[in-house]
């Protein structure tokens, strides 16, 4: 049930209720041999005390469906509990038997549950009493208008309560929503920037070399527009995996492209791999560990050596991507949004990423998964 359809339905049942409960005390008393008899100012009184409860109860009813309190609590609760209970000195017939139920429900909906049920079992036990004394020991009829004093609260606190946890389930379902999309655009950009970032790169060195190449060595310049078009092509199957939500790689791929990548860049590269199988979740981390290491060393570092390497022990897999050139983690940078994003994938996956500088002049990226 929605919020909206909650709301209705709770205060079609209060507002019947409490007009049904309002009107049987009024008219009770207007039309009582008692009261034909009495001066007029009793049936003022009678009106005057039903009319009061009646707006204390719409009011403590109605904040309490939105979740807050009535501007001028407590004195509303104040002038409801006189309005129940002092009336019984001046009309007869027991007037806070047939009132006290609202009393219970605003009872219950504006104080807490350690005052409120306390409270309204005490005008339950009250109203026993008083029937009972009143009835002259009528046991059936004590004991069904006591009840109804309990039951009827505890409804009125129910319905509302309801209204309140329809609008939290509502409101955390919005919230559910916004995370999921905010959760879909940071993958898609992560995607993008750890995908396109290694693409790109590659597409800008291999169209420098080939511009080198094209007049000194045009067969060499022409094996490396290929070699640029090929990678480009590349880039739009990534964006396209991007687009559907998925990613199909492997690490013995990535680590292929990323040493053709390197050598072409003059990077001289050095690959050990162990054969040990890696659950999928933690060798796609790894092999975005290797793609993010390749586009920091083309982009940020002079190297001219590099390793990739893995390592298996019990329970642990480990990747080291190291090289001899400077990079930005050892100039004290944060490593920008493309360690951040790696660093996300190691934790699903369940492991995790350091980037430090390594040697004199070197730097290491490390990663730990899950076997």
């Amino acid at each position: 049930m929605t919020s909206d359809a909650a709301r209705r339905l709770a205060i079609t049942v209060i507002a019947t209720v409490s007009a049904l409960y309002t009107a049987m005390a009024v008219v009770l008393y207007l039309l009582s041999t008692y009261l034909v008899l009495a001066p007029v100012s009793m049936s003022l009184w009678a009106l005057a005390a039903g009319l009061c409860i009646g707006v204390a109860h719409y009011l403590h009813v109605r904040a309490g469906l939105r979740g807050e309190r009535p501007p001028l609590f407590p004195l509303t609760l104040v002038l409801q509990v006189a309005a129940t209970y002092l009336t019984d000195l001046i009309l007869p017939y027991g007037w806070s038997a047939v009132v006290s139920p609202l009393l219970a429900g605003s009872l219950l909906i504006m104080l807490p549950g350690r005052v409120g049920w306390p409270l309204v079992s005490l005008a339950t036990g009250f109203q026993f009493w008083q029937l009972f004394v009143a009835t002259q020991g009528y046991w059936a009829l004590t004991l069904f208008y006591s009840v109804t004093v309990f039951s009827t609260g505890a409804m009125v606190y129910a319905l509302v309560r309801s209204v309140r946890m329809a609008a939290e389930l509502d409101k955390a379902k919005a919230e559910l929503a916004e995370a999921a999309v905010l959760k879909e655009r940071l993958r898609i950009s992560r995607d993008l920037h750890d995908g396109l970032g290694r693409s790109l790169t590659a597409i800008a060195l291999k169209g420098d070399l080939a511009a080198r190449l094209v007049e000194r060595d045009p067969v060499s310049a022409k094996t490396e527009v290929g070699e640029l078009v090929q990678v480009a092509r590349e880039a739009v199957q990534d964006v396209r995996q991007v687009a559907r939500g998925y990613r199909q790689m492997s690490l013995a791929g990535e680590v292929d492209r990323a040493v053709a990548l390197l050598e072409a860049s003059g990077v001289d590269c050095q690959v050990n791999l162990a054969t040990a199988a890696l659950p999928r979740p933690s060798e796609e981390a790894m092999a975005w560990g290797v793609r993010e290491a390749v586009t920091n060393i083309l982009r940020h570092s002079r190297a001219t050596t590099c390793s990739i390497s893995t390592s298996v022990r019990p329970g642990t897999a480990r990747l080291e991507v190291v090289n001899d050139g400077a990079s930005p983690a050892s100039t004290g940078s944060s490593g920008g949004n493309g360690l951040t994003g790696l660093s996300e994938r190691a934790s699903q996956a369940g492991g995790a990423v350091t980037a430090a500088p390594s040697g004199t002049n070197g730097f290491r990226l490390t990663m730990e998964v899950p076997t």
